[in-house]
């Protein structure tokens, strides 16, 4: 597994930026960029040609933007993994990037250590987030607890209290991921094992109609399914 290249493509609108994202990525190990695009139709167009496995994508791009070619990316090709990688940190351009599929979420202040850790996260099967959007996510969630009725305890909480059908502990493994624990560190945090908690998303998955681990953060807040409450 150390020995493993990660796939790369750029998407971004900003020649400089992009060259520069190019640039660093270059200086990583572990990392082979194959592509560069200038918008979002390049970009889909160039995951087609080179299948790469995880796309650093901007989002304010010409012709189709990075939350349109995320969705297209992910619909399309599901073993590619998409990073946002954006100058906006607000929830009317964070959200919208993770319901259409994107895994990761970083600002353009992001060095190169966190970039790479975000690539290897999203590769991981885990949320590849920066701390400032991790930060906001929670923030949503205890925003959206405190409008809702009182806050069901996902450990103690009847069937009938939780959307869609979902357990006490399926909510549980829920609120973990959006905090960003692979299922590994699932399995540790509630003494199973992973192929109990690979078994627990699947049914989590099935119940409430998402597609990965990005839309499932993003059921998380809305419905305030959160590791806070426990």
């Amino acid at each position: 597994m150390s020995g493993a290249v990660t796939r790369v493509l750029v998407a971004d609108d900003q020649t400089v930026v992009r060259e520069g994202i190019v640039m660093l990525l270059g200086l990583l190990p572990g990392i082979e960029v194959v592509g560069a695009a200038a918008d979002g139709e390049e970009a889909v167009t160039l995951v087609e040609r080179h299948h790469p496995d995880v796309v650093l994508m901007d989002l304010r791009m010409p012709r189709v933007d990075g939350v349109e070619a995320t969705r297209r990316i992910r619909a399309a090709y599901p073993q590619t993994e998409v990073v946002v990688l954006t100058t906006y940190a607000d929830d009317d351009s964070l959200f919208p990037a993770l319901q259409a599929g994107a895994r990761g979420y970083l600002t353009k202040d992001a060095g190169g250590e966190e970039i790479a850790k975000a690539i290897a996260d999203v590769r991981a099967g885990a949320a590849g987030l920066s701390p400032q959007v991790q930060l906001r996510l929670l923030e949503r969630l205890s925003e959206h607890g405190a409008r809702s009725a009182p806050p069901v305890e996902p450990s103690t909480a009847r069937p009938g209290e939780l959307p869609d059908g979902l357990t006490a502990r399926e909510a549980e493994v829920l609120a973990l991921i959006a905090e960003g624990l692979s299922n590994a560190e699932i399995a540790q945090r509630l003494f199973v094992s992973q192929a109990t908690v690979k078994t627990h998303i699947n049914n989590l998955f099935a119940k409430t109609a998402v597609r990965d681990r990005a839309q499932a953060v993003a059921y998380a807040f809305r419905h305030g399914i959160t590791g806070t409450q426990q």
